[in-house]
């Protein structure tokens, strides 16, 4: 009997279900041994009219439960809650999910500045109160999916790369229980090291790195060695894919940004990489944006508030 697949969005753009579809093939034949049971992104599922805090969540029982996007609303929560209720295995599916992704880094401003900036001064609407319908009530911040429920496996990425997908699904049909990936990025990146004390400060990506066009990137020098803040040595492996392929973003030839999260769990990237450029003799009192770091991995109180603007 194939296993059955629930699946839900919380707060984020859906990019984790669009890697799913780009799994190609190999959904196809992932759907051999894993049977969708619940899926609002292929069919629309209205658990709430309004704000009613007493509406049932109809969610089917899974033995594999897909949960992608921080939580950021009360409703997010309900609807994480009865997945966990519902399904034996919690796939922490994405940064957002597994770090707090993109919409964690609300966590450093106040509710009023955010509703004011977005219903207020936004160049592109005209201003407006505060909607009192509809919209389900913020928390105090934006949470991991960890930090509300018990999570199973953490499958990161900004989104996961598809063949990371299709192995992990494989693998959970298989009834096995994941290894997890514990190389960094630079593990997998064929750029050239020449060593350390070469740059004495970091500087921002605002030129292009130096490299030749015609050549591949196993003959351009490392970009943190070019003085450029590449997060490769403290982000998790796995954007390459499990096909020997490169880091994505050196593909393109611009520094890593950390997106698929620590690699240790519980890591801090940006303690990690303070503490990286330091012993490679970089000052790192005129790291630019320090903040700008934990872009990816902002939830689990890595990033709070730090000044109380008047709303």
């Amino acid at each position: 009997m194939p296993l059955r697949l629930a699946s839900e969005s919380l707060s984020g753009c859906s990019g984790c279900e669009i890697a799913l579809l780009n799994t190609g093939v190999g959904l196809l034949r992932l759907l051999k041994s894993i049977k969708i049971v619940h899926m609002p992104i292929l069919m629309d599922n209205k658990y709430f009219q309004g704000n009613d805090a007493e509406a049932e969540l109809e969610i089917p029982e899974a033995e594999i439960g897909l949960l992608s996007g921080a939580v950021r609303n009360e409703e997010q929560l309900r609807i994480a809650e009865k997945m966990r209720q519902r399904c034996g295995s919690i796939v922490a599916f994405g940064t957002c999910a597994s770090y707090g992704g993109i919409p964690a880094l609300a966590n450093l401003f106040e509710d009023a500045d955010l509703f004011r900036r977005y219903y207020r001064t936004a160049e592109a609407t005209d201003a407006a109160g505060n909607p009192a319908e509809v919209v389900p009530p913020f928390l105090e911040r934006t949470f991991a999916l960890d930090e509300v429920i018990r999570v199973d496996v953490f499958l990161p990425g900004c989104p996961p790369h598809p063949d990371g997908i299709a192995h992990l699904l494989d693998t959970l049909a298989s009834g096995k229980k994941p290894d997890p990936e514990l190389q960094s990025v630079c593990d997998s990146c064929p750029t050239r090291r020449e060593g350390k004390g070469s740059v004495q400060r970091i500087r921002r990506f605002i030129r292009n790195a130096r490299f030749q066009p015609d050549k591949p990137p196993a003959d351009m020098r490392c970009l943190l060695e070019q003085g450029f803040l590449c997060m490769g040595p403290v982000t998790l492996a796995g954007c390459s894919g499990r096909s020997g392929g490169m880091p994505r973003c050196i593909e393109a030839r611009v520094p890593c940004k950390g997106c698929y999260g620590p690699v240790r769990p519980g890591g801090n990237q940006l303690f990690d990489i303070l503490n990286a450029l330091a012993s490679n003799g970089i000052d790192t009192k005129n790291l630019p944006d320090r903040l700008a770091v934990l872009r990816y991995s902002g939830a689990h109180r890595r990033l709070v508030r730090t000044v109380n603007k008047p709303a």
